[in-house]
């Protein structure tokens, strides 16, 4: 996919409506449309990546700075107790959109222990 037909890019850029969360230069959070908890946004870079399969070290950066914004947003979105963190990778991880997105899911109760199957 190229970054023109990059649904992600597109609303990175402000193209596409979404419910954010957070935003800054290199990240956007927004609430996931078809959210499978009481919590649930995704954390994406906005330079557009296809999957986590594909970054490098020039990457590690804003890596790390989603993983450590996600735990003080997972707190505001109502998740104080802990959450999941899912990066779907590649057509085997089950990826639908091909621009790196980290998934935050949470809530005020428990999690299932598993993903449950289709």
């Amino acid at each position: 996919m190229k970054k023109d037909d990059c649904i992600f890019c597109k609303i990175a850029a402000g193209e596409i409506p979404s419910r954010k969360v957070y935003e800054d230069d290199e990240i956007l959070a927004f609430h996931d449309i078809q959210p499978v908890a009481p919590v649930h946004f995704l954390m994406i870079p906005k330079d557009h990546v296809a999957s986590l399969a594909e970054t490098g070290p020039e990457h590690a950066p804003v890596l790390g700075r989603i993983l450590s914004l996600a735990g003080r947003l997972a707190r505001e979105q109502g998740s104080p107790d802990g959450f999941r963190v899912i990066v779907n990778t590649g057509r085997v991880g089950r990826q639908d959109v091909y621009h790196l997105h980290v998934h935050i899911i949470g809530g005020p109760d428990r999690l299932p222990r598993m993903i449950a199957p289709e």
